[in-house]
């Protein structure tokens, strides 16, 4: 089991004022801004050390130039207050308190002044956000996506019932606010959940998706895509990973968890052939275009469990050189990394947003016929306490 940690930075280190976010205090989702830049990645440098430094030597920890608005996702709820009065904000940690927010720190500037623009068209049109106590308003949420290096830019407007008064003149104030707006779609959730996004999806403007470029490959992201939120790290973070797995060209290769085929498209330029597998219907949807869409034909994606699927492989006597592991933040379960073992493929390199999953799961796998071999750590969200790990295991009896 993972040994216990004090996830929070040390509270002897004073703090410091000076570019400190005003909210940092009231909204909790940047816990470690009384720490210097510095000062935080050795925190998470020495985090990882603790718990997965048994295994081998961990180097050192890649952050950013500059660790600031990397956010190319971000989320706005919509409230009241007791004077009636409109906001939008984060929900303040722990609880569904909002956290009334202009900017912040850590998000994409233009995605923060295309809510605020929501907001103050909420008044013009009459429209009011969604009271969670009652049951009643119209708005719930605003989800902005931008790409990065494409620029284009996804506004979802989330609401609690698909009738929206004249939705054709508030999509036009919208876009004239901020012509730079390449899609705009409606996401109704009708339900008393703590889930933002619903089911029920209208395209208003544009094509309903935006596009994105990482690692060489363009990426069609929708409403409902997981996407990595710092393109900046991720394509550190993946580099890393295809380096680790030392591709020739010639390496069947698995990306379990495979999601909208990010690792999946990049592996491929360097492998045999590739194997993606998600349950997720709509992503395997969205990675099967994202392959057409580069052109890469040496990469197959499956619907399925990925654990069964690989057992099931096994069973028919095929193999595989590499697995890519990119789990949730709770990682694999015994029964996954069991079937895995079945498969048992020469390399396994295992991406985690979590060292403490990530610490038991290695120790299920060093027990079960692989070693560690290299220890690589990202700093993906700088200023939060979370830290990306990529690990790269070999089976005792393959080279490196």
């Amino acid at each position: 089991m993972a040994q216990e940690i004090d996830r929070q930075p040390k509270k002897q280190v004073k703090e410091r004022p000076a570019g400190q976010c005003p909210l940092y205090k009231k909204c909790g989702g940047c816990q470690m801004q009384n720490l210097s830049y510095p000062e935080q990645l050795r925190w998470k440098q020495s985090l990882v050390q603790r718990l997965l430094g048994k295994f081998c030597h961990v180097e050192p920890i890649i952050g950013m130039e500059n660790p600031r608005h990397y956010r190319n996702k971000v989320q706005a709820a919509f409230g009241l207050t007791r004077d009636q009065k409109i906001i939008s904000g984060v929900y303040q940690s722990s609880t569904h308190r909002i956290v009334p927010v202009d900017s912040c720190m850590i998000e994409d500037r233009k995605a923060d002044e295309i809510i605020v623009t929501v907001r103050s068209l909420l008044k013009s049109f009459k429209l009011q956000p969604y009271q969670e106590d009652r049951g009643i308003g119209f708005l719930r949420h605003v989800l902005v996506k931008r790409g990065f290096a494409s620029g284009q830019i996804m506004v979802v407007l989330v609401t609690s019932t698909p009738i929206f008064p004249a939705k054709n003149r508030f999509v036009e104030a919208l876009r004239k606010a901020h012509p730079e707006i390449t899609t705009v779609l409606m996401n109704v959730n009708p339900y008393r959940t703590s889930l933002v996004l619903g089911d029920a999806e209208k395209v208003l403007f544009g094509p309903g998706y935006i596009e994105d470029t990482l690692c060489g490959c363009v990426f069609r992201i929708s409403a409902k895509s997981f996407y990595q939120i710092n393109p900046v790290q991720t394509e550190r973070l993946y580099s890393k990973a295809i380096e680790f797995a030392g591709l020739t060209g010639k390496e069947t290769v698995i990306d379990a968890y495979c999601g909208i085929g990010t690792i999946s498209l990049i592996a491929a330029k360097h492998a045999g052939h590739v194997i993606g597998v998600e349950l997720n219907g709509d992503a395997v949807r969205d990675a099967i275009v994202n392959a057409k869409r580069n052109r890469i034909e040496n990469v197959y994606f499956h619907k399925a469990d990925a654990g069964a699927f690989m057992e099931q492989m096994a069973h028919e006597g095929q193999t595989a050189d590499v697995v890519f592991l990119d789990p949730p933040r709770a990682g694999s379960d015994e029964k996954f990394l069991s079937s895995l073992l079945v498969l048992s493929p020469r390399k396994v390199v295992y991406i985690s947003c979590n060292p403490e999953t990530q610490e038991r799961d290695l120790q299920f796998l060093r027990k079960s016929g692989y070693r560690v071999v290299r220890i690589q750590p990202v700093d993906m969200f700088p200023h939060t306490n979370h830290v990306e790990c990529v690990v790269k295991l070999c089976r005792n009896d393959a080279k490196e």
